[in-house]
Formats: structure tokens, C-alpha cells, sequence
């Protein structure tokens, strides 16, 4: 028998069903030579400190570091594991061979390899690579099944990732809390994470900026010439003397154009999604969290309609190409009106969406071309932005002409800008949005609307206004500005091509972010106040506390997860990284040890409340 071992349930009977396994067993499906089971994510994990040693399972901090060696692998304490795991067991020690069918990414891969390891497995394994979970792809796939080590790296990768987290989250949590949290109260441990810390420090860091900033006052002189305002060139005067003087030399002087100017842009269509990118725009459009919208995606390629979700790539490979006019036609039927000016001609290949030395597993969140039936309200939302989202990368440039009318009075020089759209383009796809975003700021609104025809020379009365600001202080975190701040470990990056280059240093993965910042809310490190994000009196000690800038610097934490990138592009050697990670855990020791204060961190007594709840 040829056994096939799945993620899930579901996607085990959508494999078995195209294999011709039909027939039903405890445990997995059989039929046509095959036998299809599955795990429930993970069913192994690495083994806990007293699996070591007896000693270890007490908290004492003469105990730390504990270093295992080598790490070993354990089943979940779960009956419903264990007897999923025995059922895996009897089935694998019999097969011809194995299929892993896990999901085609780091942690399916972890998953599997684990329970094949806890099996002791002889026989040979092949490994299925597919990309979403059409009927198409499986067949696909499974003719062109790849030899299991050609994925060794990935492993390796996400195997060091979970050592370097043990390492880390167990040691340090455990001296944190010995040396710093109030046991005595029973207080939860004081939780320490390779990813999460660093998190954390982003909130605490911009939290701090808030409630150190004292806003200071500026002047802005502009004046409404033809009903349309233009604004000083000078920007802000921060001397109200000045302002006035201004005000004053330009009262009762005409108003004269010194120039007019126009130049024709093109813009081109949004870049395809990530995970990242499409949980910052749910939780913009929507108020979904990160996680949520993880969910809603991952059901949305269990239903076959969307593709793998766990991507970091905006890119697809130049093979998809081909196969993209079926891809729309599947959906053509939700979107005939966008479908219309795309029929008849060739669809537009751009370099900017159809790139392979950009994808390396997966490609960018697309529609499968299946037909989406049965959706929620929520999945149909998320679907609806995949789906215009790749519709509109085959659609023309926007072509906009970009008027800026400079003007002058009392010899102080005005500008003002405009922006008149000539031909919609891509932007036809979103008309709907534009009509309903209630965030587009007034910023946008104002860069985008048609000037007069103003004429070099004329001049005119004018009404002159002196307004009196205060400086604001920075915003605090939503989810969607912490997803990208984590994305380019904390740098403030708009720019979408560097924004790319800097992922790679990101801290977390796409598909670990929102779990994350579900863990800081279950530590009552942070809450949320309607879209806000704020940390709470713990988190803000925990990170004051921590004197170790390894632990909670976003930067050094992205430059780790480089590194196993690095490892499963086979690179940079895992054993250096394990080494690496267990020297800084033997020095953040040694530190903690040494500190002679008597410091402890502030407990928070009960559940956070927010004044408003998230969305689920």
C-alpha cells in the first residue's frame, strides 16, 4: 500500500477522493492501492525539560541554562493524538511507501517529519508540492511527485526554528520569572519569546513616544484664490511673529499666478497579496485581526477557491501565466463587468506580478478559478478582495495628469497641487471602494481633485487665513501598522519595493504573526482599545526590565530570521544557528544572574477589558 499522510482531515478526503480511496476506516481512508491519513497539525512536539532530566521540572534558577542534547521529539499528551498516532504508526510500518501530503510550507513540513521520525519509518517517502487544493493541482501533483530530501532544507530550517525557540522561550521565561515576577502573589510566568518580546518592545517603544511628546504650536498661512486654497511654501512657521508678519505683508495684495504646470503619470496596479499584506487591508477595510483573517483564508483554500495562504511573496512565477485566462473565466461569473474590457486581447504580463526569481515554494495569493459556493459573509469579503485584486493586475495603468499652480502676493510665494484622472485603468477594479472607504484621508482627497484652469499671469483678489497648529504625536499600533512594522522589523517603510527587500529580515513569518499577537493579548501584555493596540502596566515592565537588547530588538531578532531563511536556501549551516542561539542564552544568564536589584514586575490583576470589542 502506498500511504498518503495529510494535515487535516478535510484535505485527506479531498486527496482519497481523487486517489479513489473511498472506503472509510478509523483513521483514514483506503481504496485503489492507497491509504490516506492525516494529523491534526501537530500531533509531536519537542520534548518539555523534566523529558530530559527529573530535576529540570522544577523552576530554580541554578537549574539554567537548560541545554538539551540532542533534542528529542514527544507526542502531544492527548488521547485523541495518541490514537490518531498509533492508527499512523500500524498504517506506515506496513507501506510500499509515503506521501507526505502536508501543507507545503516550514511548519507542514515540521509536522510530518516528526511523526514519520516518532514512527521510525524504513520505507521511502515522496513528498506532494502542491499550491491550492483544486482537483487540477492534486492530479497535478501527484505526477510530479518530489524525492522527500528535496525539501531537507525546510526542515532543517524549521527545525532550528523550534530548537531556537525552546531555547530561548524556556530558559528565558524561566529566569525572568524567577528573578523578576511576584511568586509569592502566583502570578503567571513572565513569558519570553524570540518573536514576541521584540513585539512587544515595538508597542512599548511607540506607547513611550506617545506619552513622552508634547505637542508644540505652528503656523500655517494659506490663502483661497478661484475657491481653491493654496498654502505658503515656506510649510510651517514655528514663530507666531513670523506667521503674522507674513499675514500682514500679504493683506490687501492681489493674488498673481507665477506658474502653471502639467505632467502626465501612470500608476500602476496594487501589488498581489501576501498573508501579510492581506491581513493589513482586513484589518483596515474590515477591523478583522491578523488571526482571523488567517482563518478566513486558510478555510478559503480548504474550499478550493483561493490559493496557499502562508506566502510572503507578491509575486507569481511565469507559469502561472498561461493558465490565468481560466483562472478568470471561473470567476467571471461574480465579476462580468470586470471581465468585460479584458476579453478579446492578450492578457498583460508585467514584470511587477509575474517574476520566478521572486517566487521560491509559493506564489501570491490568487483565485484556484473554482467558483466560490457557501461562503460566509466574512469569507465572501476576504475572497472579493483576492479575487479584484487579480483581476485588476490585467488591467491598464491609471493615467493621471498631476497639475501644480504656483502663485504669489506680497512677494511670498503659494503652491497648490491637483490630480485629474484621464483614464481609470486598474482603478475601475476598486470605483466601488473609492465610493465607500470612509479612511481615505483628506490628504488623498485633496491631491486628487481637478483644479481650475488657472492661466500664468492672472491675477485676482484673494482671502487670506493664518491657522494655528499643534504638533501631533506618532499613532499608536493597530494590528495592520504592527504587521508591517514586524514585517521590516520595526523600520517605517511606504515604499512597496523596498518594503519587499526588507522582509526577508522581518521578525516572525507571515503565517506565526498573528499568532504572536494573540499570545501577547492571552499574557495580558497588551490590550486593545477600539483599533488601537497599547501594552499594558506588565508589558511595559517586562520590557523595561529586560536590559538585553538580543532579547528585544526587533532588528537583531529579523536578522535570525534571515539566517533560517538562509538555512533552508542551504546557505548557512543549522548547527551554527543552534550554536549561536544557545551562546546568547548562556550570556542573558549569566547577566540576569549577576543583577543585585531587588526590581519586580507589576501584575495585572484581572482580564483587560476594551472599550471595544474585536471584531470576530
Amino acid at each position: 500500500m502506498i500511504v498518503c499522510i495529510a494535515e487535516k482531515p478535510s484535505v485527506a478526503r479531498d486527496i482519497a477522493r481523487l486517489l479513489g480511496a473511498t472506503k472509510q476506516h478509523d483513521g483514514y481512508l483506503e481504496g485503489n492501492g492507497y491509504q490516506v491519513t492525516w494529523t491534526f497539525g501537530h500531533l509531536c512536539e519537542l520534548k518539555y525539560p523534566e523529558d530530559y532530566y527529573p530535576q529540570w521540572k522544577q523552576w530554580n534558577l541554578n537549574q539554567l541554562p537548560m541545554l538539551p542534547r540532542p533534542f528529542g521529539i514527544r507526542l502531544k499528551q492527548d488521547e485523541g493524538v495518541q490514537k490518531q498516532f498509533h492508527i499512523i504508526e500500524g498504517l506506515m510500518k506496513q507501506a510500499e511507501y509515503i506521501v507526505n501530503c502536508g501543507d507545503a510550507g516550514q511548519e507542514g513540513e515540521l509536522i510530518q517529519r516528526w511523526v514519520m521520525q516518532k514512527v521510525g519509518i524504513t520505507c521511502p517517502v515522496k513528498r506532494l508540492w502542491i499550491s491550492s487544493l483544486t482537483e487540477e493541482s492534486i492530479r497535478e501533483g501527484f505526477q510530479n511527485l518530489e524525492p522527500a530530501a528535496n525539501r531537507d532544507s525546510l526542515y532543517q530550517a524549521g527545525l532550528c526554528r523550534a530548537i531556537g525557540d525552546w531555547v530561548l522561550g524556556m530558559n528565558a521565561t524561566r529566569l525572568y520569572t524567577l528573578k523578576y515576577g511576584r511568586r509569592e502573589m502566583k502570578a503567571p510566568p513572565l513569558s519570553v519569546g524570540r518573536v514576541q518580546t521584540p513585539t512587544l518592545a515595538l508597542i512599548v517603544k511607540r506607547q513611550r513616544e506617545i506619552e513622552s511628546f508634547v505637542p508644540e504650536p505652528y503656523w500655517v498661512l494659506a490663502t483661497k484664490y478661484r475657491d481653491t486654497l493654496f498654502t505658503a511654501q515656506k510649510g510651517k512657521y514655528l514663530q507666531e511673529e513670523e506667521a503674522q508678519q507674513a499675514l500682514a505683508q500679504i493683506t490687501g495684495k492681489p493674488f498673481t499666478v507665477t506658474a502653471v504646470a502639467t505632467k502626465r503619470g501612470k500608476e500602476g496596479p496594487p501589488k498581489l497579496y501576501d498573508l501579510t499584506s492581506l491581513q493589513v487591508d482586513c484589518n483596515k477595510k474590515f477591523n478583522y485581526s491578523a488571526d482571523v483573517t488567517l482563518n478566513l483564508i486558510q478555510s478559503l483554500y480548504e474550499k478550493h477557491v483561493t490559493t496557499y495562504p502562508r506566502v510572503d511573496t507578491t509575486y507569481l512565477s511565469d507559469d502561472i501565466y498561461p493558465k490565468c485566462p481560466n483562472t478568470l473565466n471561473g470567476i467571471s461569473g461574480l465579476y462580468p463587468d470586470l471581465m468585460t474590457p479584458l476579453r478579446g486581447k492578450a492578457l498583460r504580463k508585467s514584470k511587477k506580478v509575474f517574476d520566478s526569481s521572486k517566487v521560491t515554494d509559493h506564489h501570491a495569493i490568487i483565485p484556484t478559478g473554482v467558483a466560490p459556493q457557501n461562503l460566509t459573509d466574512a469569507e465572501s469579503k476576504v475572497f472579493d478582495l483576492v479575487a479584484r485584486r487579480f483581476i485588476s493586475v490585467f488591467y491598464d495603468d491609471c493615467v493621471f495628469d498631476t497639475t501644480t499652480v504656483e502663485g504669489e502676493t506680497g512677494e511670498v510665494p503659494f503652491k497648490v497641487q491637483g490630480k485629474h484622472i484621464i483614464e481609470e485603468g486598474w482603478r475601475a477594479v476598486y470605483k466601488r471602494d473609492r465610493k465607500t472607504e470612509e479612511d481615505e484621508d483628506e490628504e488623498q482627497k485633496d491631491e486628487e481633485r481637478l483644479l481650475p484652469d488657472f492661466q500664468k499671469g492672472e491675477s485676482g483678489p484673494h482671502e487670506p487665513q493664518l491657522t494655528k497648529k499643534m504638533t501631533t504625536p506618532p499613532k499608536p499600533y493597530t494590528e495592520a501598522t504592527l504587521l508591517r512594522a514586524m514585517e521590516t522589523a520595526g523600520k517605517t517603510v511606504d515604499d512597496e519595493e523596498l518594503r519587499d527587500a526588507m522582509k526577508e529580515n522581518g521578525i516572525g513569518r507571515p503565517s506565526t504573526r498573528a499568532a504572536i499577537i494573540q499570545t501577547l493579548f492571552r499574557r495580558r501584555y497588551i490590550r486593545l482599545e477600539r483599533k488601537s493596540l497599547y501594552a499594558t502596566a506588565t508589558g511595559c515592565e517586562l520590557i523595561d526590565i529586560i536590559r538585553e537588547e538580543l532579547l528585544k530588538s526587533a532588528e537583531l531578532t529579523g536578522r535570525w530570521e534571515k539566517k533560517l531563511r538562509d538555512i533552508e536556501r542551504k546557505t548557512y549551516d543549522a548547527g551554527t544557528f543552534v550554536t549561536e542561539i544557545k551562546e546568547m542564552v548562556c550570556d542573558i544568564v549569566a547577566q540576569v544572574k549577576a543583577d543585585n536589584s531587588n526590581r519586580r514586575v507589576t501584575v495585572v490583576p484581572e482580564e483587560v477589558k476594551t472599550k471595544k470589542a474585536r471584531k470576530q
